[in-house]
Order: structure tokens, then C-alpha cells, then sequence
């Protein structure tokens, strides 16, 4: 498979310096980098982003993430590997991610959950940083961009 074209945020670099402010806004919220890069896997890997999987992969990987860890991000659920916190924010960023899979996509449920374990702040910063996770990969899947591949 081969890249359509450029990233759009490369093609437009005042909206890559836009998205990177809305990364950089969210870091220091009280939601570690750690779980952050989790559910960014798991979004990534939802979406089919190839890019963000594999970045997500490989920075997991760079941080000392074991491999049971990473691996099992994919099926979360059945895994011993994660705490309470890790798994609702886990399950809040499929929900947001799937908003259209059900009528109410973000339970109560699961929105009490995250509640449970994160503050506001380390919640407003969850919910931004899937929402920009999502961004990104929808830019990545629409032109087809390949993981590994350089971003020039």
C-alpha cells in the first residue's frame, strides 16, 4: 500500500501547530502519559490507523511497557494486566471512539466509572486527548499513510 499524498497537518502547518497545542494542553492534568498512550493504542487500533499503532506500539515499548501489556490492550477486557482506572479509561475511549455503534454511546456506566478513578481535570484531558487521537487517525487512514514510512 502506498500514501494517497502528505498528511494534511503536514500540508497545512498551522494545523499541525494547532493539534500539537491541543496535545500539549492536556499533558500535567492529572492522567498519566502512561495511560494516555494505552488508550491511544486502543483507539488507534479501532480506527485501523496503522501510523498510530505502530508509533503507540513502539513508544509503549520505549517507556518499558511490557509486552503482555501492549499486546493485550487489544482485548483489555479478558487481560489481567490493568488496573480499575486503566480499564475505564480504556472503556471510555472505545465508547467515545464508537459514538455511532449505539444510541447511547457513552453510558452512564461507563461515564461513572471514569468518574470514579479520574478528577475533572485528568477527565477533561481523557476525553480530549481520545478525541485528538481520533483526529489523528482519521487524517492518517483517509490518505492512507504508512506506518514506518517517513512524514516528509
Amino acid at each position: 500500500m502506498q500514501a494517497r499524498m502528505k498528511n494534511p497537518a503536514l500540508v497545512l502547518p498551522e494545523t499541525l501547530q494547532a493539534l500539537m497545542a491541543v496535545s500539549n494542553s492536556i499533558k500535567d492534568r492529572g492522567l498519566s502519559e502512561n495511560t494516555m498512550d494505552l488508550v491511544h493504542l486502543r483507539v488507534s487500533q479501532i480506527n485501523g490507523c496503522s501510523v498510530c499503532t505502530d508509533m503507540g506500539f513502539r513508544k509503549l515499548q520505549k517507556a518499558g511497557e511490557t509486552m503482555e501489556r501492549i499486546v493485550g490492550v487489544s482485548a483489555w477486557r479478558e487481560m489481567p494486566y490493568f488496573s480499575d482506572a486503566e480499564r475505564a479509561a480504556l472503556a471510555l475511549g472505545e465508547a467515545v471512539t464508537r459514538l455511532a455503534d449505539r444510541p447511547d454511546a457513552v453510558t452512564d456506566e461507563i461515564w461513572n466509572e471514569a468518574a470514579r478513578h479520574y478528577d475533572e481535570k485528568a477527565l477533561s484531558a481523557l476525553i480530549v486527548a481520545i478525541a485528538i487521537d481520533n483526529v489523528w487517525n482519521r487524517l492518517n487512514s483517509t490518505v492512507r499513510q504508512q506506518a514506518g514510512a517517513s512524514w516528509n
